[in-house]
């Protein structure tokens, strides 16, 4: 029995050879990755939280015009093709916009279909082929055309630990199942057409023998095997914001990009560490602009110092076009909820556990963050911009967090 057709005899439930005991939990990476090499279809969420919604996953090259049709007929969500940048800059599929304002950045690119083998391009068997052409290493851009049916997506170099998405995670899981990096990937909707949550998802799993996996185990997954940084320097210093600080900088490993964090005192594990999670901006960090992050480095330097002890990690800003300190407005550059993945491995090399969030806004959870072994206690506004005392009196933390 070949690949695809496992794959099929999965989706339609009998074939698979399976206790159905096996999907009232959810699966761990290895499985997931299993399934993946096997041709079969999961579902992959942010966490086991309740609130989470789902996504059907299968290998790109595993998508079979059965396959689209499960996923139209059961997922109803977009179904979208997960292609590495490399892949993409050889199609030559360009950004769908250079200034992505989406509430979770995905990538879009041009829409595509199959310059060949195709009629109206929107049928599962249309979309099937313009998909397997896309993944083929022998296609080239003279292969497909623009627009089409099939909407690829750019996942980010270094997977879900630059980016905790379904995107990323459709990518690495089939790169570790030894398969072409690329997935296709659907939402999952209930029939009255909202979002399905994982008490809808755990039983439409078990109802189609899909096993379901999550994100934040396939950061830990990965954090077994992969460091994307690493500490190249650190140097004390006086701060007329916060008094003795240490600038530390990291190096992304992937694009070279160095971000730096200011520390002060130690972090200890017993106690929730005081932390500002930046990304910096011409506008606002440099040039005064106002608004809620005018000031934000300095009154969270003083901040920290009058708990005593914390962590401003300083991120240098990226977009899909590149590096840029004027890539987004400053509200913009608050903390994204899934790119904070560099700043979370540097967090956890530095023995961050709990932490409490200095924010200028109110957030939602960032994604990902249980599989680095951090814990938001809560968010922190900031405190009057007050001029630092020198040789403060280091505060009970507990006062920091009533």
């Amino acid at each position: 029995m070949s690949v695809q057709t496992l794959a099929v005899n999965d989706l339609d439930g009998p074939g698979l050879g399976a206790c159905k005991d096996e999907f009232t939990s959810l699966a761990t990476p290895e499985e997931i990755i299993n399934e993946a090499r096997k041709g079969r279809m999961f579902v992959l969420v942010d966490d086991e939280d309740r609130e989470n919604e789902g996504d059907l996953v299968i290998p790109a090259q595993m998508a079979t015009p059965e396959a689209i049709k499960f996923m139209a007929k059961h997922g109803r969500g977009l179904i979208c093709l997960a292609l590495t940048r490399s892949r993409c800059d050889q199609l030559g599929l360009e950004l769908m916009t250079r200034n992505n304002g989406t509430r979770h950045e995905t990538a879009f690119t041009v829409s595509i279909e199959a310059r060949e083998g195709v009629t109206t391009g929107i049928s599962a068997g249309d979309r099937a082929r313009t998909i397997a052409v896309a993944v083929d290493a022998a296609k080239t851009r003279a292969d497909i055309v623009t627009p089409g049916h099939v909407f690829p997506l750019m996942a980010r170099e270094g997977g879900v630990l630059v980016r905790a998405g379904h995107t990323e995670a459709s990518v690495d899981i089939a790169r570790l199942a030894g398969l072409n990096a690329s997935g296709v990937i659907c939402e999952i909707m209930n029939e009255d057409g909202s979002m399905a949550r994982l008490p809808q998802l755990i039983p439409f799993a078990r109802e189609h023998r899909l096993k379901i996996g999550t994100i934040r185990d396939l950061i830990a997954y990965r954090r077994r095997v992969d460091h994307l940084v690493e500490c190249v320097s650190s140097t004390s210093f006086t701060s007329e914001h916060g008094g003795e600080c240490r600038l530390l900088t990291y190096r992304n490993t992937i694009d070279g990009t160095d971000n730096f964090v200011l520390q002060k005192g130690v972090v200890s594990p017993g106690r929730p560490t005081l932390v500002r999670m930046h990304t910096a901006s011409l506008l606002s960090d440099l040039l005064g602009e106002e608004g809620a992050r005018s000031r934000a480095i300095p009154r969270a330097m003083k901040q920290i110092a009058r708990a005593g002890h914390g962590l401003i990690v300083l991120m240098a800003p990226r977009t899909d076009a590149g590096l840029s300190l004027l890539s987004a407005r400053p509200a913009d550059l608050d903390l994204d909820r899934r790119t904070c993945g560099i700043s979370a491995q540097i967090l956890a090399d530095l023995g961050v556990h709990d932490m409490v969030l200095l924010t200028s806004s109110d957030h939602l959870q960032p994604v990902g963050l249980d599989g680095y072994g951090l814990t938001i206690v809560r968010n922190q506004p900031f405190g009057p911009d007050e001029p630092f005392a020198t040789a403060p009196q280091e505060m009970e933390f507990e006062g920091l967090l009533g």
